[in-house]
This record gives C-alpha cells, structure tokens and sequence, in this order.
C-alpha cells in the first residue's frame, strides 16, 4: 500500500473510532498520524500544500464572522495582551527550571530562547478553537465572539513578532493594503450577486488565496492574516454567513490533512518527551489566567470558564516559528517537542470535555457570583417578561414559528438568540427577542418559567437542543417542549431525552409546502 492510502484508510479510521469513544474526530486524525510515522510512512509533499490551504479557508471563515467592534473592546485586546505577557514568562520559567536540571536541550538555549518558545507558546490554536466552537454551536454566542476577538489579537502580534524576530518588514508596497477597504463595496456586491451553486464557494476560496494570502505573502505580510482580512471586509454582508456555510464541508476535509501532518511529524525521544511534558504543565496557568482576566473584565464565572477552556491550547504558530526564526536565534531541534506538546494540548482540553459546568462550580469559592448590576452589559440575566411561549434559536425555523405562534394562535412569545446582529435585525422588524444563550446551564436557574406554556428548541446544534432541553426538565419545567431537528437519529434521541414533540426538518418542510399548495389550489 502507497503512503497517500495508507494515510486516507488511517484517518477514516482513527476518525470513526474518535467518535465511538465520543471524542472529536480531529483527535483521532492526530492519532492517525502518530502511529503511521513509526511505521515510516512519509508525508507527500503535497499533503502540506493541503494543510495549509485548510487553514487559510477557516481564516477566511473567521473573518466572515468577526466583528470588528469586539476587537477593541477591553476584554478582548486587554485581556490578549496580558495573558500573552503572563504566559510567555511562565512557560520561560519552566523552561528555565529544565535548564538547571541539566536538560541539554533548554540548556543550551539560553533566557532568549525560552522567552522566544514562551511567546510562540502564548498563542491559542485558531484552527482548534474555531472546530471546538462549531462544535458547540458557539461561534455566534458572548463566549465565542470573546474567543474569537482574542484569536485575532493574538494573530496580530504573531505577524508584528514574526517580522521582528526575523529581522524583515513588510515591502513599502504593503501600505497599498489599504487599499482593500475601499474595494470592499465592490466584493460584497459581487457576492450579492452569485447564486447559490459551486460558483459560491469558490468565489470565497478564490478571495482567501489570492488578495488574501497570496496577495499579503508577496508583499511581506502574513498570509494567513491577509484571508482573515478578506474575510472581515465582507463580514456583516447579508449573504456572508451563506458563504462561511458553503465552506464548511471544504474547509473541514482540507483540515484533516493539518492534524494528520502534526502526527507524521514523528514521535518525540524521552528526553524530548519530558521537555514537552513540562511544556504542557503552562497549560493551566494559561487557562486559569483567561479565566481570572475575563472574570476581572466583569464578565461572569461561566462565561469567563467557557471562554478560558475553549483558549486553553498551543496553537501550530510553535511550530512555525522554529521553522522561521534563524539557527542562531532558535536551535531547529526545538521543533520535534514543540510538536508533541501542540498534539497533546489538542487532546487534553478534549479528554476534560467540551462542557465544564464542573469547573464553574469549583472555582465559585474563588471567584464569587456578583450582583447584576456589576456584570458586564452582554453578559447579564434575561428576562422573559410575562411570555407564554419561549422560541430558542431564531434562525429561519425559529423565527417562523415565532412568528405563527405570535400571529396565529395569539401567545405572547419571545425569542432568544445569541447572535447580537440577527436580534438587533430582528428587533427592527419588530420581532420580539432577546440576545442570549440559552445552552447557559445558569440561564434556567434565574428564569421565572411559571407562566411559560411552551419550549420551542430550533437552535442550529442539536447537541445545545439536547442539552438545553436536559436542564429544562432538570429544573421542573413541566410545560410542553418541542424541538427540531436535522436527522432521524436526532429526532428519536430527542424524543427519548423527554420531548414532547420532535419534528424532523425536511418533514415538517414538506408538510408545510404540501398545505400552502393545498390551500392556493382552494382559494385559486
């Protein structure tokens, strides 16, 4: 068997048996790869080709979805600039502590070697965070806006390190970047106007790896940062989240050949097994100091935990930048440990799970409940008012139902939505909703659900829906719960989760159509 098949069977593999453990299938692409590099099975030239181009899709996918007045927000840029700054002295540190044990290869780097490691080391994983977001259905949520605001900021500094450490600026050409912006009205026009066939996704492709990356590449910045832009600049666009969508699948399968990469990479000596081991003790430092910058910034203990665990990883930027930097500022024998401390961080946070009510609970010692009035704005308690009928999740399906219960059967209703652009359009409308995230286990501990008749759960994950309706039965809401769903297994396990009603997408859809042609045929 050719290396190239080996690789593919390998990855189905480990991806399907991840997910018979209940694991995400990114790990057991890791995996895959740590056990066919012992076997000398080498990685085509071309599998780096599709790594990162699997990266520079998702950067463009990020920027389809930032919002750029995050970034200046003060728990975002803030809290980016500290931890980094925090991190970088404590992973030196431990570092240091090698060097007095006689590890030859801390010893041999010296203070500027480990504060160059501490600083890659600094940075969360945007390809790990983004998948564990998605996963969570939490891109659009407070916690996924303040992750992905700090994904941004850290991108930032890498492009600003990177030139410094390499001793390179950007070409003078560079300052015509600028020009982007103003040519931004001509690309979400164009994206107006394109249908909803292949033309779609290839059109954001097309954007990420030409103005984007390559565009930025050539003029000595980082290409990765330059998709991330591309992506910014039609952000908001009515259309924008239809592309992101249409990339997904895509950008997913260009992905497995990054984390396959890492694992082909090869497996670490002791002596390099113990200096990433120690590397990995900075990992909960590094996570409780997100959690205790963001608790400060006044946002909540859940919200600062839930953003903190989604943070808490080394990002791939380790790698490259002993690939970068030259001999003589970092041995390249850094590479093989900074490898196996990245692939673990990714499979740690998965193995704690990807729900850390437990560790909210632990840490309400230390960091206590504040009063309402002293949380942050987005980050406070809902109230439902005297709503009879709660819709969560007002997408297309939620905001239809929103709108039949309201309009036809008369029930006062409201919305929650945590994606503040869609609540704000909503509103204009006339909708009634709030901004909220209802997979937030604290949210049906404060509700008044008394005069609430009715649960509708249309978010977009059905994991949320599943969990959301767990907690509601959990905290005596004996009223009726109905949910929607995408498959046939979700409706039946949704159903057995204690569900009143369960309607599957494509049914309900065609039901719908079937009585509004019935009803044009008997009025026509």
């Amino acid at each position: 068997m050719d290396d190239v098949s080996a690789i593919l069977l390998a990855v189905l593999v480990g991806g399907v048996l991840a997910g018979l453990l209940r694991l995400p299938p990114l790990l057991g692409f890791l995996a895959a790869g740590f056990v066919l590099a012992p076997l000398g099975v080498q990685a085509p030239p071309e599998l780096s080709s599709v790594a990162d181009l699997g990266v520079t899709v998702l950067l463009f996918g990020v920027g389809l979805k930032v919002d750029l007045r995050s970034l200046v927000r003060r728990e975002v840029w803030l809290t980016s600039s500290v931890h980094a700054l925090v991190s970088t002295g404590v992973t030196a540190g431990l570092l240091g502590l090698l060097a007095v044990l006689g590890v030859a290869l801390a010893a041999d780097g010296g203070p500027r070697a480990w504060l160059l490691i501490g600083f890659a080391l600094s940075f969360s994983s945007t390809v790990f965070v983004v998948k564990v977001l998605e996963e969570r259905g939490a891109t659009q949520t407070l916690t996924g806006r303040l992750a992905i605001g700090v994904l941004v900021v850290q991108d930032l500094l890498a492009v600003v390190f990177l030139a410094v450490a390499e001793g390179t600026v950007p070409s003078p050409w560079a300052l015509l970047l600028v020009l982007l912006v103003p040519a931004a009205p001509l690309l979400r026009g164009v994206l107006a106007r394109l249908g909803h066939d292949e033309l779609l996704p290839l059109y954001g492709i097309v954007l990420a790896l030409v103005p984007g990356y390559a565009l930025f590449s050539a003029l000595g910045v980082k290409g990765d940062l330059g998709a991330l832009l591309l992506g910014v600049l039609l952000a908001g666009q009515p259309r924008s989240a239809e592309l992101a969508r249409s990339l997904f699948g895509i950008k997913d399968l260009l992905l497995v050949a990054f984390f396959v990469s890492i694992g082909l990479a090869g497996l670490p000596t002791g002596a390099e097994l113990l200096v990433a081991g120690v590397l990995l003790l900075a990992l909960p430092v590094q996570g409780l100091a997100f959690v205790v910058l963001f608790y400060l910034a006044r946002l909540r203990r859940r919200t600062a935990v839930f953003t903190a665990t989604a943070l808490t990883n080394f990002s791939e930027f380790g790698l490259i930048v002993v690939v970068a930097l030259p001999d003589d500022l970092l041995d390249p024998g850094w590479a093989t440990p900074l490898a196996a401390a990245v692939a673990a961080s990714f499979v740690l946070p998965s193995l704690v799970g990807d729900r850390p009510d437990r560790l909210v609970v632990a840490l309400r010692r230390w960091l206590p409940d504040r009063p309402d009035h002293r949380l942050h704005p987005d980050d406070r308690p809902l109230d439902l008012g005297d709503a009879q009928a709660v819709v969560l999740g007002m997408g297309r399906v939620g905001s239809a139902a929103h709108r039949r219960l309201a309009g036809e059967y008369g029930l006062r209703v409201i919305g929650i939505e945590a994606d503040p652009d869609r609540v704000a359009r909503l509103q204009a409308e006339g909708v009634h909703l709030i901004e909220g995230d209802a997979t937030d286990p604290r949210l049906w501990e404060e509700l008044e659900l008394h005069h609430v008749e009715l649960v509708l759960l249309a978010m977009p994950a059905h994991d949320n829906n599943l969990a959301t309706l767990t907690r509601l039965r959990a905290h005596g809401f004996g009223g009726t719960v109905a949910a929607v769903t995408q498959f046939d297994d979700d409706q039946a396990e949704i159903l057995d989760g204690g569900a009143d009603i369960g309607l599957q997408l494509y049914e309900g859809a065609g039901a719908e159509l079937a009585d509004r042609a019935v009803a044009r045929r008997t009025t026509g």
